[in-house]
């Protein structure tokens, strides 16, 4: 069984739910607390042994190029000033050399599109995916964990609100070990009372390389875009799929009231924020 090295991003999304914020700067690389909301997506893949970042990008998103990338006129700065700390900060962030590459999808054809973009680059190998709106602190870790139990392929999942599922792709549930299922099957965005669980998928996939086939040749789905999820409904007719519920909450940042609770919820776990932070929360609550 072969390790996860790789993971794909895919950050072409024009970010229209943030306008006018996102009409000059990529919704990816909007703010949480201090971190660009990818580089949150990012260190969390690190953290759990990724070691290559396949970023899906389109135009207008270099500033995302720019920001995995050296910066000598503001680190001779932050040396000349002696701002050691600001500078070992942005040192440890930096990727080391070709364990970052950027490829274009050149039309918004979809997710599924956006993965079969990176086709060359992942190769003939396992890898992951991470949503990079989505910020699931310590998912791919286990992930990967419950890939090294049951191998095939991992879809992290979470639990919303039945009223709530129309919104999602959600999966039905086959048998059940502990935290991790067998998939027993797929849709995108079901219509209201139908879904066949209140599981959503919550933006984090370990897929295999045969997926890319099947994309190659995947017709228009859901919102008359190319679905991930229509492929790897295919890839389950062949291949074991799991579901892995998430020990965590996910904050969708592409929303507002979940970007909003990212950055409260981040600034709150903060030693040099969190203290000062909830006494202004708890101020402003009291005066109502």
């Amino acid at each position: 069984m072969k390790r996860i090295r790789k993971a794909v991003l895919p950050v072409a999304g024009l970010g229209t739910r943030f306008l006018p914020a996102t009409k000059a700067v990529p919704k990816e690389m909007l703010t949480v607390v201090d971190r660009p909301v990818v580089q949150h997506v990012v260190d969390e893949a690190r953290a759990a042994g990724i070691e290559h970042f396949i970023f899906v990008t389109g135009r207008n998103k270099a500033v995302i190029e720019d920001h995995f990338d050296m910066a000598y006129e503001l680190e001779h700065t932050l040396k000349e000033r002696g701002k050691t700390k600001e500078y070992e900060a942005l040192m440890s962030d930096l990727p080391e050399a070709g364990a970052v590459s950027f490829t274009r999808q050149q039309a918004p054809l979809g997710l599924g599109h956006a993965v079969w973009c990176a086709r060359e680059l992942v190769g003939n190998e396992p890898f992951a995916v991470l949503l990079p709106d989505m910020l699931s602190p310590g998912s791919m870790e286990q992930m990967l964990a419950a890939y090294d139990r049951h191998g095939g392929n991992i879809i992290a999942v979470e639990e919303v609100p039945p009223e709530q599922t129309h919104q999602y792709g959600i999966v039905a549930k086959g048998e059940e070990f502990g935290r991790t299922f067998e998939i027993a099957g797929m849709v995108e965005k079901p219509p209201q009372g139908t879904a066949p669980s209140n599981l959503m998928i919550s933006g984090r996939y370990i897929l295999q390389p045969e997926v890319f086939d099947i994309l190659s040749h995947q017709e228009k789905g859901a919102g008359g875009e190319i679905q991930l999820t229509d492929a790897m409904k295919k890839l389950a007719e062949t291949q074991k799929f799991f579901g892995m519920i998430y020990d965590g909450i996910t904050y969708d940042t592409g929303s507002k009231i979940g970007y909003l609770m990212a950055n409260v919820v981040y600034a709150l776990q903060r030693e040099d924020l969190g203290p000062t932070l909830r006494k202004e929360l708890e101020e402003l609550l009291r005066k109502g």
